[in-house]
């Protein structure tokens, strides 16, 4: 029997009233082996079918109309929609925006931030992909743009980190420091050396959620590392170091129920 999915929640979007989220750990799929068992990556390796219905397990739960993914790139590109898109014809970006009920936003990750955002003042909704070049080129504030271009208010705006690698467990070569401090000599402050010369613990979360305080938004994290919990996350770099030949992707999901607060939801 398929365990139940049970993705973590962040307090504040619980008391929210008009939307509905999750931050999906590996569990309550019917993925085998290295993507046991939600994975949702259409990316990945695994078979087709079964990635296709983790993702009709998500959209039950949370009682969407369409599940929707990009084709994540690494990149700054936030789009803005009102309609659904086949899974094979997804756009290339890393975040969505959208004020449509019933559509589930969805960022994958497996070490990278995933990001949630809401103004349910004006029923607008973001999901972003942050690895660390969309962070640092401007993913964060591309979404926050395309939710005021739907109506949002910067000082309205609420978002949620999810599940990421932490700084203690990401190392990285003397290139990211140098890209970083090329960027802004004060992002010195989140590397740290490591037991192996030349190299440095990054706090990705960190830096991205000092990010998203200085756009304006009121920003929490779950503070849960992908790479230290296997049996609840996927994990990129968890995978190489064990050499595995693939990984999963976990979803963060979040979407617009079709009742809002002014239509009387209770």
């Amino acid at each position: 029997m398929t365990a139940p999915l049970q993705p973590l929640t962040d307090d504040g979007f619980e008391a929210m009233s008009g939307i509905r989220h999750g931050f999906f750990t590996r569990q309550g799929g019917i993925s085998e082996g290295i993507y046991g068992s939600l994975n949702t990556g259409l990316g990945s390796r695994d078979n087709v079918p079964r990635v296709k219905a983790n993702r009709a397990r998500i959209l039950s739960f949370l009682g969407g109309d369409a599940f929707l993914t990009v084709y994540q790139h690494h990149s700054a590109t936030c789009i803005r929609t009102r309609t659904a898109w086949q899974s094979n014809a997804a756009p290339r970006a890393d975040a969505i925006v959208t004020r449509t009920p019933g559509l589930v936003l969805c960022a994958q990750a497996a070490d990278c931030g995933p990001i949630l955002f809401v103004d349910n003042e004006a029923g607008v909704i973001g999901a972003a992909h942050a690895g660390w070049k969309g962070a640092m080129t401007g993913i964060i504030e591309a979404t926050l743009d395309a939710m005021e271009a739907e109506g949002a208010s910067r000082s309205n705006i609420q978002a949620v980190h999810g599940p990421a690698i932490s700084g203690e467990a990401y190392e990285v070569g003397p290139e990211y420091i140098a890209r970083f401090i090329k960027d802004d000599p004060a992002n010195e402050r989140y590397f740290v050396p490591s037991k192996q010369a030349g190299h440095f613990l990054f706090d990705l979360p960190g830096y991205t959620m000092d990010r998203l305080t200085r756009a304006g938004v009121t920003a929490r994290s779950l503070d849960r590392c992908t790479y230290s919990e296997p049996d609840l996350f996927f994990s990129y770099r968890r995978s190489t170091h064990l050499g595995e030949r693939d990984y999963g992707r976990l979803a963060s999901a979040i979407m617009l129920t079709h009742k809002r607060p002014t239509e009387g939801f209770a």
